[in-house]
């Protein structure tokens, strides 16, 4: 038993420097900002329909080059529908209808007071391009179209959760292109697209959308989460990261409802297919600096005099869980809180997130919410620790009697293995009782990990002190204290060591394994761990000194009424 237990223990040993090596050397493929010059329309990989070729070969046809400016003077450059609601700012260009301005009102990019807002879409002409467009598409040549470079009409003036606006293009062939654009107090839009056909003859109309990408990830995450293109079709989800789609160049799916398109780390963008037929739903990548999702819908058929209609709906904004799982209850779409990467352990880890959320709500702040998060999870696991400390105070009194047993049949396994158990019987122990907690702490440790790195409720959450980031490594580094340089993988914060002590504290409680070796790779654990998770958000490792420490009281409690010193 004791060797399952010092497996177990080995195995969750391996389990975070798993994830430490993960985070530390390979954070996730960084692309280039930009090339020196772009296309302000990259050409989009082609989308192949299930009934009718459509009129062109590519969604969007390639356009001019441009200069790389900044995202404030490409604005500048264009006419645009002004967006303003409590969560969101930015415009709509007027030419081609497109979303490529959106800032995160609620969110800056650092902690420092002058920070500016989180960019979430850019126009093309910027060194990140990031946009959104919808559209129809038609089988007949001979039809005109709207595309990127259509000039709508705009009717009304700033777009609010109050005032949609209304966007109109003739083709001058009988078609009214009509755009009714309307956008709640969040992160959702909705583009409710009409075509009034007057040509005198029936017209079939495919409607698309795309989310268009330049780059992978401006400012890529050293965690664990998924970052790349994401979607939930067929109710299933489906991650693909940027680089398995740059292999494969594209990915296609069949779904009448779902979403699709890109997950950073605590942003997300997504269209959201509202209707019952079937939509073909495209995952692509062309060279190493456009990634696309996009769809295109089921034949619209409109007779003479008639309009078609297509419906759908854009997220471009933060991850906030409630906020997802709203929108799941009120427009009925399919999984969406998966938009956030709950891990293995979604059972977990979003229950984790709620009683967190609940206890910051309560208190005002998400430190000490951690830490009654931490004393509460003690509580619920108080009977069950009790009896792992009792039998491991057990274990630590007879020591000195399994000293002997093996001084007595040390070259005789078999014997001393019978008069072990024995012992154990006659002293009513349980070695395999202190692997419980252990296989519990497991799956915990693995959420509250998750949920410190995926939740932006506790993104730039301060604690105490000198912690200004819960979801970000104690800055507090020996480099800053000593005013000395310190190797990277050593400059680790004040926390950090704090739990090391504790872990060190708590480990001369237990009782040592019996076998030298082992004995001296288990007193490495405590400065191990304290360098591994020196540099995982300090959330977790607050969370981890005061678990450490109530663990300490029981223990020693447990100890002092069995009479173990």
């Amino acid at each position: 038993m004791r060797e399952e237990m010092r497996g177990l223990f080995l195995a969750i040993v391996l389990s975070i420097v798993a994830i430490f090596i993960t985070n530390r050397f390979f954070p996730g493929k960084t692309v280039p900002a930009a090339a020196p010059a772009v296309t302000e329309e990259a050409p989009l990989p082609q989308t192949p329909l299930p009934q009718e070729k459509i009129k062109a070969d590519e969604l969007i046809a390639a356009a001019d080059t441009a200069e790389i400016m900044a995202s404030a003077e490409a604005v500048r450059q264009d006419s645009r529908i002004h967006i303003k609601n409590a969560s969101l700012t930015g415009s709509i260009r007027v030419k081609g209808a497109r979303f490529d301005n959106l800032l995160l009102e609620k969110y800056k990019q650092t902690l420092e007071n002058d920070s500016p807002d989180v960019e979430l879409f850019a126009p093309a002409k910027t060194a990140a391009p990031y946009y959104a467009e919808f559209g129809w598409l038609s089988s007949d040549s001979s039809l005109r179209m709207p595309d990127h470079n259509t000039v709508w009409t705009v009717r009304g003036g700033e777009l609010t959760p109050e005032t949609p606006v209304v966007l109109e293009w003739n083709n001058g062939q009988g078609l009214k292109f009509i755009r009714k654009i309307s956008l709640d107090a969040d992160y959702m839009f909705n583009i409710q697209q009409d075509v009034e056909n007057d040509t005198g003859r029936t017209v079939t109309l495919y409607p698309y959308g795309l989310i268009n990408r330049k780059t992978e990830n401006a400012n890529p995450s050293a965690s664990v989460v998924h970052e790349g293109l994401i979607g939930v079709v067929d109710n299933n989800l489906k991650e693909i990261k940027y680089k398995d789609l740059i292999d494969e160049k594209a990915k296609e799916f069949k779904t009448a409802q779902g979403w699709a398109g890109f997950s950073d780390r605590y942003w997300f963008t997504a269209f959201i297919l509202e209707g019952q037929n079937q939509n073909t739903v495209k995952f692509s990548a062309t060279g190493k600096q456009n990634f696309q999702t996009d769809y295109v819908g089921a034949p619209v058929t409109a007779a003479p005099g008639s309009v078609a209609s297509n419906s759908v709906k854009l997220f471009a904004g933060a991850k906030e869980i409630k906020l997802l799982d709203k929108y799941t209850q009120s427009l009925n779409i399919p999984k969406f809180d998966l938009a956030v990467d709950f891990g293995w352990y979604y059972f977990l880890t979003k229950p984790f997130f709620y009683i967190l959320d609940f206890l910051y709500n309560f208190i005002g702040n998400m430190g000490w919410a951690i830490l009654l998060f931490a004393a509460l999870l003690r509580l619920v696991m108080f009977p069950i620790a009790n009896k792992s400390y009792d039998s491991m105070s057990k274990m630590k009194k007879i020591q000195p009697k399994i000293k002997e047993l093996q001084e007595r049949y040390g070259n005789d396994k078999m014997k001393l293995q019978q008069e072990t158990l024995e012992m154990y019987r006659r002293e009513k122990i349980n070695p395999a009782a202190g692997c419980l907690p252990m296989f519990i702490q497991i799956p915990v440790f693995f959420s509250l990990y998750k949920v410190l790195n995926i939740a932006i409720e506790i993104r730039h959450a301060p604690f105490i002190g000198w912690i200004k980031d819960l979801s970000a490594p104690d800055p507090l580094v020996l480099s800053t204290i000593l005013h000395f340089p310190v190797p990277s993988l050593l400059d680790i914060g004040i926390w950090p060591i704090i739990m090391g002590i504790t872990m060190y504290v708590q480990q001369k409680l237990n009782p040592a394994p019996t076998n030298k070796d082992q004995a001296r790779m288990f007193a490495l654990m405590p400065l191990i761990f304290t360098f591994m998770l020196g540099h995982f958000a300090s959330g977790l490792v607050i969370y981890w000194t005061l678990s450490n420490i109530l663990s300490i009281i029981q223990q020693k409690a447990i100890m002092r009424k069995n009479g173990v010193k």
